[in-house]
């Protein structure tokens, strides 16, 4: 049964995985400080388990659990609905930002992190998560996206985005035809003013996968060489 957005609560439902209990109980205590409701589980197990009988409006999880690491319980929670996902990665690893974000992980925290910056970075994410009204309806080369009902389609066939992909759709849609860098898209599109580059490549790839008849040669979203990207509804020839 698909699970909705919808905040539980003036704040939200927050499910903190960590095996660290010492990281669990500074980040529960600072995201119930900030009024948040906050379930904690200490293992993937026991997170699906939490999830199932409180679905959460939000995950903070850790990507190295004991015997089913995070990106497993990403993708099973993914499985039951849809859910925004903040990854806490133990290292500094590309490698491991990129395998959250490619999960579906609609932000990453590096350890070790700042809890206010935690606290931030749910904020931001929850803030986006939630229906924005009188949002006109955006369309173009056969894409479809709805604001108010955080929709998209493609044809007619609705697309399974994550939040951060269905941001960048919305505004490539209203922006098309003009170019932009990519910290342009990070700090105009998820606002931020500081993070890895990288993740706007991969969140890029990711939607190319959904919206594009062909990824490996993208025609909608195209690559300016030396800028950035550049959304194309008569899907002109790349750069």
């Amino acid at each position: 049964m698909q699970q909705s957005y919808e905040v539980t609560g003036q704040a939200g439902r927050i499910l903190v995985v960590d095996d660290d209990p010492t990281v669990a109980e500074v980040v529960a205590g600072y995201l119930d400080r900030a009024g948040y409701t906050v379930d904690r589980a200490d293992d993937g197990p026991a997170a699906l388990t939490r999830a199932a009988a409180h679905w959460p409006d939000l995950v903070v999880l850790d990507l190295m659990l004991p015997g089913m690491d995070g990106l497993e319980v990403c993708r099973r929670m993914r499985g039951h609905g849809p859910v925004p996902v903040i990854m806490l990665t133990a290292r500094g690893d590309e490698d491991d930002r990129i395998l959250g974000l490619e999960v579906g992980a609609d932000d990453y925290v590096t350890k070790p992190f700042s809890p206010r910056e935690l606290v931030l970075r749910v904020e931001s994410v929850l803030r986006r998560a939630r229906p924005g009204a009188g949002t006109r309806v955006l369309s173009a080369a056969g894409l479809t996206v709805d604001p108010a009902a955080r929709r998209a389609t493609k044809n007619g066939t609705e697309l399974a985005l994550t939040l951060r992909e269905f941001d960048l759709l919305a505004f490539f849609l209203r922006h098309q035809g003009r170019a932009y860098g990519r910290e342009d898209l990070m700090c105009e599109v998820w606002g931020w003013d500081f993070g890895d580059l990288s993740t706007v490549t991969v969140h890029v790839r990711r939607l190319r996968g959904k919206v594009e008849d062909d990824p490996a040669r993208p025609r909608l979203i195209q690559t300016v060489w030396g800028v950035g990207y550049r959304f194309e509804p008569d899907g002109g020839k790349e750069d």
